[in-house]
């Protein structure tokens, strides 16, 4: 997965919701880039709490998680 942060770093980030997420089950995953980081949080709790990388880590993360798919 690339992700591409906006260029305009005063907007409030827009929520990718995971593509293994549905609207029916129990987890629901989204992620929002930003120009620094990338951000992870519970769809159903959107102002709950946040996981936040750096991009280097997400691409780590994705790369390990992509191998065991």
């Amino acid at each position: 997965m690339t992700i591409k942060p906006s260029v305009d770093t005063t907007a409030a980030p827009t929520w990718i919701k995971s593509s293994y997420s549905s609207n029916e089950g129990p987890d629901c995953v989204e992620i929002a880039a930003t120009p620094g980081t990338v951000h992870i949080r519970d769809s159903k709790n959107p102002q709950g709490p946040l996981l936040t990388f750096a991009h280097a880590e997400w691409s780590a993360f994705l790369s390990i998680t992509s191998d065991r798919a």
